[in-house]
């Protein structure tokens, strides 16, 4: 065989080179695009081969052009060869006769009509390699391997099948040949349709499912008859067989219908369940379909249909059948069928509307036969998730059924748990939308769904939105459902949150807290949903300053369900984790809050790495800015603030700059800036910390008001930034509109109003006011003492600038005692290098500043 590494001409071969016999190749299709990888994937196989001469398949279904390639291959190696000969190979009596025309170009001398004897001499000429040694035998469009067995020649040439039926797999090196990609799709109808926008080729190809024929005959149309892409979609939409069933063109000289046509027909006659079968799938999605899904039809369909799909063997040999027309693709390691979304439509198109209707109705029970009706289990989202690619293509959104009713509530709530927001969120909208047309807005699904989507746009910080539609729906849930019905319950769920977004944290935790007694009544102890609503409990003891109390609560959900999911790397057992460590650092327990919050952190990455929840869903994204805020109060800033600058970059890519996490991450962000400038004495640093501050303060207050508690805590840490740069007289007025607000708000004894009340007394002994600095510093020391505890680091923080005050005034005695004891507190709760420790020893004046929660 000659090289493959001789100098190439324009196409392929070697310049001037041409066969000695060229017999019956079909024309070159000069718009012929892409398909490289398979062009040198096929030439690598048949130079590579050494055995005796083994068929090479082209394997796909119609219309992907197998032809196609095999004819670019024919013209782009031609040079290689010294004979190449193309067979039309769909009837057995034509093989033998193009075999047989052979002969005399061969040198071969036969009676004329002695076909058989011809073509047998053939194949021994082309065995022997005489006259010619370097040769190459297309089979064109072949269907059955053993129809040509008796024809394929051995010898030390190449064989090109070109076939739809995977057979060939069996008795043949195959070459999947598929649909364009659709960078190919692109490609080709620029060159196909000169001017075509790239915005109106990809509507094309991802209406036409990337297949070449199809792309060919819209191209074709395009040109010789002027019509526009949207004139073709439309018809497309509304004609689509008597569209695809016209304007061949030379180079595909059988129209789309035609490609399938026969093979239909030639299906419903060799086997009508298997027919039966591909009508059914036409109402899929052109994605993948498990034959297990196809099996729940044994419960949920009529016969005769629920027999053969209970019958393994019929089922097997169905699927052989569609795979041997190609008219699916059938993938047995995976055990599923695929159907080309322009044989779906071809086939629902010949459906009278009444069985169109019936079929569809059908699907939409195997569909819902397969929902396994938890949602909130990891471990059925794989199942959820092949759900999902059907929901829309089916129609299921437009059933009545209760049922499939059901799936797409629960294929909503995979997604809103997965971290898919935006789906989730469309998904529900034009299920709402459909269900209140048909059924009403009292009726339960349409409530029960309603209830998820004011949980989905809580998640996306649309609180307004949130709080109107949950109000509404709870209000008629009580009316239609009852009080203590598990679906009011679920939306009672979520009400607390609402309360909080509002700044009414006390209203929330005495909402929350009878809600999770109603939970206990309702469910038990040991139920998810009351597992969700204590971790609701527990973010309300966080807000109301509960901090060991919010320790306790989570501490007992995160034991709770891993006892219940019997796994520690379930996502909401690594979310009642992260919790633990956000109650650790508010309880002052930083050490324990940093161990605590890189456990979780490495579960979580487990988990993304393992696709099992997204990189950017809100767990993962709280989680991580927990574990930054957890770094910096440990003192590693360096890697606090690099985590920091990473969280706020997903957040911003993720939900934008004004979602309300996005802002607590922006925050963040603001005050590791601004202690790693300090430490660094990066003045710039600081200003850069400043501007992001204050963009983020005006940001809290339009996502939550000006009076909200967690906006006046924002202002008090601009107030520390803005004495960092000097700004004092801005400094005092934040901080001074701040205590005032958290004083109206959360009241005297709050942990935020108390830390204000220390950053307001640092703020009057810079202006000079030592006196009025000691009064109120020492207020905000007893009282945080009281609240947090002596040895938590604010409670330190507070005492320490008292000394110092206390030092300026005079009491050195009572101050040197005073900050011997914080030193001593400080030493047995942090390292001694920590910077808090170095700087109380060093006696310089240090602040506090918040971190946004997550409500």
């Amino acid at each position: 065989m000659a090289s493959d590494e001789r100098v190439a001409g324009p196409a392929g071969g070697v310049a001037g080179s041409v066969p000695v016999i060229w017999g019956n190749v079909p024309q070159r299709n000069k718009h012929f695009t892409g398909r490289s990888e398979v062009l040198a994937d096929v030439r690598r196989r048949l130079v590579g081969h050494v055995t005796a001469v083994l068929p090479h398949a082209l394997h796909g279904m119609g219309g992907v052009g197998k032809t196609q390639l095999a004819v670019e291959y024919a013209y782009r190696y031609k040079s290689d060869y010294e004979l190449v000969w193309w067979i039309p190979s769909d009837q057995v009596p034509l093989i033998r006769s193009s075999l047989a025309a052979l002969a005399p170009r061969l040198g071969i001398d036969v009676a004329e009509g002695r076909v058989e004897e011809a073509r047998i001499a053939v194949l021994d000429a082309l065995r022997r390699g005489e006259p010619y040694k370097n040769w190459l035998i297309i089979f064109d469009n072949a269907d059955q391997p053993e129809d040509l067995r008796e024809f394929l020649p051995a010898g030390d040439g190449h064989v090109i099948v070109t076939s739809r039926n995977h057979r060939w797999e069996s008795v043949a090196d195959v070459v999947e040949v598929d649909v364009f990609s659709r960078p190919e799709s692109l490609e080709f109808l620029t060159r196909r349709v000169i001017g075509i926008t790239k915005e109106d080729a990809n509507r094309l190809a991802e209406e036409l499912g990337d297949l070449p024929l199809a792309l060919e005959q819209a191209g074709a149309l395009q040109v010789e008859a002027g019509i526009s892409v949207e004139e073709y979609l439309g018809l497309l939409s509304e004609k689509s067989r008597e569209l695809l069933d016209e304007s061949p063109t030379t180079d595909y000289p059988v129209p789309v219908v035609g490609a399938f046509k026969l093979s239909m027909e030639q299906l419903k006659l060799q086997m009508p369940f298997a027919w039966e079968l591909l009508r059914r799938c036409a109402f899929f999605s052109p994605e993948p379909i498990s034959r297990e899904l196809l099996k729940n039809g044994r419960y949920v369909l009529g016969p005769p249909l629920r027999d053969g799909l209970d019958d393994p063997i019929v089922l097997g040999q169905a699927t052989r059948e569609l795979g041997r027309y190609a008219l699916a693709r059938v993938d047995n390691n995976r055990r599923t069928l695929q159907l080309h979304r322009l044989i779906q439509r071809l086939i629902r198109d010949e459906m009278e509307p009444n069985e169109r209707s019936a079929i569809r109705d059908e699907v939409h029970r195997l569909l819902a036969a397969a929902d396994i009706d938890e949602p909130d289990d990891i471990a059925n989202w794989p199942r959820y998730e092949e759900l999902l690619a059907h929901v829309r293509p089916s129609g299921v959104l437009e059933s009545k059924d209760r049922k499939a009713r059901r799936l797409v509530r629960n294929v909503v709530r995979y997604l809103f748990n997965f971290g898919d927001l935006p789906t989730s969120q469309d998904l529900a909208s034009d299920a709402i939308a459909a269900w209140t047309e048909e059924s009403g807005p009292d009726d339960e699904d349409v409530l029960i769904l309603s209830g998820q989507q004011a949980s989905l746009l809580w998640t996306q910080g649309k609180y307004e939105q949130a709080y109107g539609r949950r109000q509404d729906t709870l209000d008629r849930m009580r009316r239609v459902l009852g009080e203590d019905h598990p679906e009011t319950l679920r939306v009672m769920n979520g009400y607390g949150a609402d309360l909080r977004a509002r700044g009414e944290f006390a209203d929330a935790l005495h909402h929350d807290e009878d809600a999770l007694s109603r939970h206990h009544a309702a469910f038990g102890p040991d139920d998810p949903r009351t597992f969700s609503m204590a971790n609701n409990v527990a973010v309300d003891q966080v807000l109301n300053g509960r901090y060991a109390d919010a320790l306790d609560t989570d501490t007992k959900t995160h034991q709770d369900r891993i006892d219940f999911y019997g796994r520690n790397d379930h996502p909401l057992v690594v979310w009642s984790l992260s919790a633990m460590a956000t109650d650790y650092r508010l309880s002052g327990r930083y050490p324990e809050a940093l161990t605590t919050a890189e456990q979780a952190y490495a579960a979580f990455t487990d988990l993304v790495t393992q696709r099992l929840i997204r990189a950017d869903h809100p767990f993962v994204l709280g989680l991580s800015r927990e574990l930054s805020v957890a770094r910096r109060k440990m003192g590693q800033l360096g890697h606090a603030l690099d985590l920091a600058e990473e969280v706020l970059a997903k957040y911003l890519e993720t939900f934008g700059e004004k979602h309300p996490e996005a802002l607590a991450a922006a925050m963040n962000v603001g005050n590791a800036r601004r202690v790693h400038g300090d430490i660094n004495r990066n003045r710039d640093a600081v200003a850069d910390a400043a501007d992001l501050t204050e963009k983020t303060y005006r940001g809290y207050g339009e996502a939550y008001g000006s009076e909200h508690p967690c906006t006046y805590a924002c202002a008090v840490n601009l107030a520390v930034v803005f004495r960092r740069i000097d700004e004092v007289e801005q400094a005092a007025r934040l901080v001074d509109q701040a205590l005032d607000g958290l004083q109206r708000r959360l009241g005297n004894e709050h942990h935020y109003t108390l830390a204000c009340m220390t950053v307001k007394a640092t703020v009057l002994a810079d202006a000079g006011d030592r006196t009025a600095a000691r009064e109120l510093g020492q207020r905000a020391f007893d009282g945080l003492s009281r609240v947090l505890g002596p040895d938590h680091p604010n409670t330190l923080v507070a005492a320490a600038n008292v000394a110092l005050d206390m030092q300026a005034l005079g009491d050195e005695q009572e101050a040197a005692a005073l900050r011997a004891d914080v030193i001593q507190r400080y030493r047995s709760i942090l390292p001694p290098d920590h910077i808090d420790v170095k700087d109380t020893v060093k006696g310089e004046r240090m602040t506090l500043d918040f971190e946004p929660p997550s409500l």
